[in-house]
């Protein structure tokens, strides 16, 4: 029988990535630690996690036990909740949402929602999507409102953990340009075009997807300023430090007078989307972001 509590040790040695981190977050010694993973390798018959300079990694074994483990996890927070939620009459719901998302899909969904069931207590987390899924999958949070660029959604069909994501919309990057700049009125732009300029940009996710372009495209990327708020990369180019490309859902961070012009294809793109899970009922809200998703303006400006 595989023990619950050396689960839970392997979960803080494969998210922390060494025993001494794993330890501290268990408050308790590195070599316990070590002890209780041996432990479990010796019940599995099979290693858990590989040690290298590196770290901590897990083995296939290893991955599939963490996997479990969350499912467990998860299983037990919802339990945990419904149980407090027996001796109160309030209905609770838990957002987790990325700041533009939140800021431009919640409001109607929230008002259409809250009209048909004025009992129901809401509560919103702002988080980044790394951040929330683990709250959703842990049962800290119901729903997550996240993203992703390019690529599969960060949940994978089938997740053990009980996790489903649900599209909501695309959401594309937009040029932001002074008004002098010479394609400030073009009605798009290639991104080859763009080699020689110099970039603001609020948000490290998008300088991190738009180097990937900027090579495809041929070119290294000149980054002037790669800040975390998009208000703030807008106010550099209206003051001429550079370009910026910014989320279509954030163009209402753009200062008045600058210039906002759609990227030729390929660009790269948010993909909207809810994060829920299986073990609680959310398809009221759920249902409620999608048509908030559907029928958001083709453009904040």
């Amino acid at each position: 029988m595989i023990d619950v509590h050396r689960l839970r040790v392997l979960r803080e040695v494969a998210h922390h990535g060494s025993f001494n981190k794993a330890a501290a977050a268990l408050l308790c010694t590195p070599s316990a630690v070590s002890q209780q993973v041996a432990a479990l390798e010796r019940t599995l018959g099979a290693n858990v996690v590989s040690r290298s300079t590196r770290g901590v990694e897990l083995t296939e074994p290893g991955r599939l036990l963490v996997e479990a483990a969350e499912a467990i996890a998860a299983e037990l927070e919802h339990v945990q909740k419904q149980i407090s939620e027996l001796s109160s009459t309030t209905a609770k719901l838990t957002i987790a949402t990325f700041t533009s998302g939140g800021r431009r899909l919640l409001p109607a969904a929230l008002t259409r929602l809250c009209a048909e069931h004025p009992e129901l207590e809401v509560a919103i987390l702002q988080l980044e999507p790394e951040d929330s899924l683990p709250l959703v999958r842990s049962g800290q949070a119901d729903i997550a409102l996240s993203y992703h660029f390019d690529g599969p959604p960060p949940v994978r069909p089938g997740d053990r953990s009980g996790l489903e994501w649900t599209t909501l919309t695309t959401d594309p990057l937009c040029l932001v340009l002074p008004p002098e700049h010479r394609f400030a009125t073009a009605a798009e732009v290639h991104l080859a075009d763009l080699a020689e300029e110099r970039w603001v940009l609020g948000c490290l996710k998008t300088a991190a997807v738009l180097r990937d372009h900027a090579a495809l495209a041929g070119f290294d990327l000149r980054i002037s300023c790669s800040a975390t708020d998009y208000f703030f990369a807008a106010s550099l180019v209206g003051a001429g430090v550079g370009i910026s490309l910014l989320p279509q859902l954030a163009l209402d961070q753009v200062p008045p007078g600058l210039a906002v012009v759609p990227l030729a294809p390929p660009r790269p793109s948010r993909h909207i989307g809810v994060v829920v899970s299986q073990r609680r009922d959310t398809a009221a809200c759920v249902v409620e972001l999608r048509r908030s998703g559907s029928r958001r303006p083709a453009s904040s400006r």
